[in-house]
């Protein structure tokens, strides 16, 4: 699971402006969809419901009381899952879909909220989504979401900002702040408890962000938790492999208990 917080600059993600041009990009799928006569996903809110990209500017672009010409009035967030995250999340396409917007609505989006340490749940969030099923030139469905999330809360009173640098302050002119490291955790954490996923440690972005920015004794410790998982995985599949053979060898035994009682009733 790969989760991003994006916004400013010059680019895609300039965001001191209107949300059209970010609106405009993000449904860049949408014409080659048509034209293969696939079905285009829209964008969704937070009840999952089919919004227009018009509604989706106007809100964003109104929802900004007291913020500056320069500061950001929106951000947003991809979510890249892994094939094998994907492949949890449902049968086919349809499912996956349905399952990764319901994942969005209700665990992902209450993490964010929550991180902000201001008492948000997900409904106190102006957010809106869009799902892509490619990427590139990349083989595979490369299921992701891009969520544009308002720089102020539903009420166009709080502003939020997952780009501070403070954390649950409580002193000073910012109260709150947000935990960006925590809410990538919560992220992943939410996924596999929603969709039953045993992930590999070494794939988590606990491991991951250790190794990268973690002291020498951290990177010790996700190591060390990291080969204790895979020991922990190998005795299961032995067992497993065990367990097979077991029954295997048990159904063998039936089959020529059954083929002597079989001789003995012809004769």
């Amino acid at each position: 699971m790969n989760v991003k917080i994006q916004g400013g600059g010059g680019g895609v993600y300039a965001n001191s402006g209107s949300a059209f041009g970010v609106v405009s990009y993000l449904r860049h799928e949408d014409a080659k969809l048509q034209e293969q006569g696939e079905q285009v996903q829209p964008f969704f809110d937070n009840k999952g419901s089919a919004v227009s990209s018009k509604e989706v500017t106007e809100k964003i672009d109104k929802n900004k009381a007291q913020l500056h010409k320069e500061d950001a009035k929106f951000f947003v967030i991809t979510v890249s899952p892994s094939q094998d995250e994907i492949k949890q999340m449902g049968k086919n396409k349809e499912e996956q879909t349905q399952a990764f917007k319901d994942y969005i609505n209700n665990d992902l989006m209450l993490n964010y909220a929550e991180n902000f340490n201001k008492d948000l749940r997900q409904d106190d969030i102006l957010y809106y989504g869009k799902i892509h099923h490619t990427r590139g030139t990349k083989d595979g469905d490369q299921m992701h979401a891009h969520i544009i999330v308002s720089r102020k809360d539903m009420t166009n009173t709080k502003k939020l900002s997952p780009q501070t640098n403070h954390k649950a302050t409580k002193k000073g002119a910012v109260k709150g702040g947000f935990n960006r490291s925590n809410f990538f955790k919560q992220a992943e954490q939410s996924f596999d408890k929603k969709f039953n996923h045993d992930r590999n440690f070494r794939e988590s972005y606990e491991y991951r962000n250790t190794m990268k920015n973690g002291t020498l004794k951290e990177k010790e410790n996700v190591i060390n938790k990291a080969v204790i998982q895979e020991k922990q995985q190998l005795q299961q599949q032995a067992q497993k492999k065990l367990q097979e053979q077991q029954k295997k060898q048990l159904l063998q035994q039936q089959q020529q208990k059954q083929q002597q009682r079989s001789r003995g009733m012809k004769f």
